[in-house]
């Protein structure tokens, strides 16, 4: 489980395919302290840790099944490409987003931005399944970040990203058509099932 807050952002030094996907990705966390078999959200996919190391910075190996590289944006991951990480919860920790998973369930995709003061108003389309997901004020999950959905007209949905944001995740380097893990939020799901069944 995660929260969707960030708390670093790393970066894709080397991948591999050897029948699954090997992703290795450099940290600024204390590599010492993350256990093989660990989970780490990374751009919102809960990934295992398989191998790790220090040399010549701290780093993690992931292996990605060819299901998830096909559902995600994993897919369009580059050598150097920066990525939001968030290390799985702890009894105790503080819950400053909302209950995060990490299984993505689809992809969005950005279809407009705008600057708004020092802020910038992001409108993402997602897939028609998922739509009834999303409500206003409602929280989402995007590259594994806790979000508030500002407004909803269908498909499409609107994120305002503040200048800290920006800065302390991936969303600074967002371009318009860029596609973006999305999870929905689990309360959300479940009340919808409920409406269909009553």
């Amino acid at each position: 489980m995660f929260t969707g807050i960030v708390t670093d952002v790393g970066h894709v030094v080397a991948l591999e395919n050897r029948g699954d996907l090997r992703a290795r990705i450099a940290t600024g966390y204390d590599v010492s302290g993350i256990e093989i078999g660990a989970s780490i959200a990374s751009d919102g996919v809960c990934l295992t840790v398989v191998d790790k190391g220090t040399d010549p910075h701290g780093w993690y190996d992931v292996d990605i099944s060819a299901e998830t590289v096909g559902l995600t944006n994993i897919e369009h991951w580059t050598v150097g490409k920066r990525v939001n990480l968030e290390r799985a919860l702890k009894v105790g920790d503080e819950l400053g987003g909302h209950i995060v998973s990490g299984h993505v369930d689809g992809m969005a995709v950005i279809v407009a931005m705008k600057d708004e003061g020092d802020s910038t108003r992001v409108t993402l389309e997602a897939p028609e399944a998922l739509a009834r997901f999303i409500a206003p004020k409602g929280s989402v999950a995007l590259n594994g970040t806790s979000l508030t959905v500002n407004e909803v007209d269908g498909a499409r949905f609107g994120i305002n990203f503040i200048p800290h944001t920006k800065t302390v995740t991936t969303w600074g380097d967002a371009v318009v058509g860029d596609k973006i893990n999305l999870e929905v939020d689990t309360m959300a799901r479940y009340v919808a099932r409920l409406q269909d069944y009553a």
